[in-house]
């Protein structure tokens, strides 16, 4: 492990990456279009990185790849679709390259009610199962070695999240709930991921990392937050887009934290996250639990799809 580095909280994407050339290396980054997502995808780009967008929609991605540059390239993913992950996975393959990174960065928050598809409540479905499914599919491309994968969680997986972490038994929202406890659960499951997928990569030296971004302004990730005074007055204290991509930006490339992995980030320096992320067995049951509801939507779409001439 590395000294701690430089940088903190005020730190931006650009700070962190200054002087670093990335060219030649090709780095998928979802939730391109907007906030922090753009501006990792901006800073990547502007060292020399070939970076794919994702976003929700492919109009959503053309438009911030192209203004990014022009080694950016433009990808659909609606991660509350596991079609459309599996397609946009299909897309990322035929491009025939290997990755050097993957930051799984898309995320929403707080849907004021109910939401469920697959038997799970939206915010876990597009949060952690959505980068659960695309992530996994794409490991086998992520460099040996070198490779680097980049969860963005949040601490709302330590101050939201449900006591005994992950609520197995209502991941449909069926027996109640509560749009903050939801939240939490999808960002420790994205924590305890980043946990569990470092441990399964270590023989591959490809390093995985969770970041808490920060609160961060302009996300559009609060769009749901139905007292819009409280996110004016919240953002006074927020740090800017910039700033939020810094950690993120940090554990894609800089040569400072190579080979440090299945640790929890925030303002550029590992943390402490939910204790729960100690609990070995937790993250093993919801690797499995999360593999086999792909693993059900895989099968449908299969059958869907017309045979082979």
């Amino acid at each position: 492990m590395t000294e701690s580095t430089p940088f903190g909280a005020r730190s931006t994407a650009d700070h962190v990456l200054a002087g670093i050339d990335l060219t030649g290396k090709c780095i998928v980054v979802t939730g391109c279009n907007s906030g922090i997502g753009f501006e990792t995808v901006n800073a990547l780009a502007a060292n020399g990185a070939h970076v794919i967008g994702l976003a929700r929609s492919l109009a959503a991605a053309e438009t911030a790849c192209k203004r990014a540059g022009p080694a950016c390239s433009p990808v659909a993913c609606d991660l509350s679709d596991l079609d459309s992950v599996a397609d946009a996975a299909v897309s990322i393959r035929a491009l025939n390259t290997p990755l050097d990174v993957i930051v799984a960065n898309a995320g929403i928050a707080n849907f004021p009610s109910l939401r469920a598809r697959y038997g799970v409540e939206m915010q876990f479905l597009i949060n952690h199962l959505g980068h659960f499914a695309l992530v996994n599919e794409l490991c086998d491309r992520v460099r040996d070695r070198t490779g680097r994968i980049v969860i963005v969680s949040s601490n709302a997986s330590i101050t939201h999240a449900p006591a005994g972490g992950i609520m197995f038994d209502n991941l449909d929202g069926h027996r109640s709930y509560g749009a903050r406890t939801f939240h939490g659960q999808s960002k420790l499951a994205n924590a305890l991921y980043a946990k569990e997928l470092s441990r399964r990569l270590q023989s591959r030296g490809i390093a995985v990392n969770s970041v808490h971004p920060g609160a961060t302004r302009g996300t559009g990730i609060n769009r749901y937050q139905k007292q819009a005074w409280v996110q004016s007055v919240a953002a006074l204290f927020m740090r800017n887009a910039q700033q939020g991509a810094a950690t993120q930006a940090l554990l894609a490339a800089s040569p400072r934290v190579a080979g440090i992995s299945g640790e929890y980030w925030t303002d550029c320096r590992i943390a402490d996250g939910n204790p729960l992320l100690a609990d070995i067995e937790l993250a093993k049951r919801l690797w499995e639990a999360s593999d086999r509801i792909v693993a059900a939507q895989s099968g449908l779409r299969e059958k869907r799809l017309p045979a082979a001439a």
